[in-house]
């Protein structure tokens, strides 16, 4: 049996794959530890196989007074539990990055693109890996796991505004752009297979499908009954706006397919059915 500390209470990501490791109580045992107070620190961290840090700050907007909290919670929290877990025995260690270390909102991320991060996130998230991967040795294993958006039933950030959307407009640009994006259950299983293979790296995991944006509003709505139609009227105003929000919307952004390649299959749903579980159908 792995036993499995999930540092983040009640975060979206943590109680997710909690949720889907203790679908086989008899291979797991999984306690979650709030990071918002002193309290983890009494914890033993020697007494699990892994810890899996998922504590952090993302989705809130960023300003000049909330950096110093970035920098605090997203590097130093981790780097101080990554620390702890060293010294007190624990074999590995799993820490949540994001894609957001690249800094980019348009492109194709590869093996050899650098990250160069614009935001505090960002900032903070590959300076804790930096400071993480220094830990690593023949005893304490580390996997950073950089994942593009996160989506599912109950999450935070772009995908809510999107669905909403979707169930609101009758119109929508008809594009073609690309997406990397991976549904929370797979994730999760990614996660399960990394606990399962004692595994230390890099990862990128995705969805088998690039997403595209006009696509998915589409089976948002569809899965509700409703039609959205899409139009090609608003794509070249859509083409002349360079601003942030429009460029998350409808611009390229993926990783190359051959970096999320991991050694048995972790995509547990594909994304048109995805979208109908996330959305609530059957």
């Amino acid at each position: 049996m792995k036993k499995i500390l999930i540092t983040g209470k009640d975060s979206y990501i943590g109680t997710s794959v909690e949720n889907w490791l203790m679908r086989e109580p008899d291979k797991y045992k999984v306690h979650t530890v709030d990071m918002q107070n002193e309290l983890w620190k009494k914890e033993d961290f020697g007494a699990y196989d892994v810890i899996f840090h998922v504590a952090g700050i993302a989705h809130i907007k960023e300003t000049k007074e909330n950096q110093d909290l970035y920098y605090k919670v997203n590097r130093d929290l981790a780097y101080e539990t990554a620390k702890k877990a060293k010294a007190e025995g624990a074999k590995s260690f799993i820490f949540l990055s994001s894609m957001s270390v690249y800094g980019l909102e348009k492109g194709i991320i590869d093996k050899n693109t650098p990250a160069k991060p614009g935001t505090a996130y960002g900032k903070s998230k590959i300076e804790a890996e930096e400071l993480i991967m220094k830990l690593q040795d023949q005893s304490f294993k580390l996997a950073i796991i950089r994942p593009p958006m996160v989506y599912g039933k109950g999450c935070k950030g772009n995908y809510p505004r999107l669905a909403k959307l979707a169930l609101k407009t009758p119109f929508f640009p008809n594009t073609k752009n690309k997406r990397s994006m991976i549904y929370i259950d797979n994730l999760s299983e990614f996660v399960k297979q990394l606990i399962d293979d004692d595994s230390s790296g890099l990862f990128f995991p995705q969805n088998a499908e690039y997403v595209c944006t006009s696509e998915m509003v589409k089976l948002i709505a569809g899965a509700h009954g409703r039609k959205v139609y899409m139009t090609r009227l608003f794509n070249p105003l859509l083409k002349i706006m360079n601003i942030s929000t429009v460029n998350k919307l409808f611009g390229d952004l993926v990783y190359d397919m051959s970096m999320s390649e991991y050694k048995r299959n972790y995509r547990v749903c594909n994304f048109k059915e995805s979208i109908i579980q996330t959305e609530g159908g059957k």
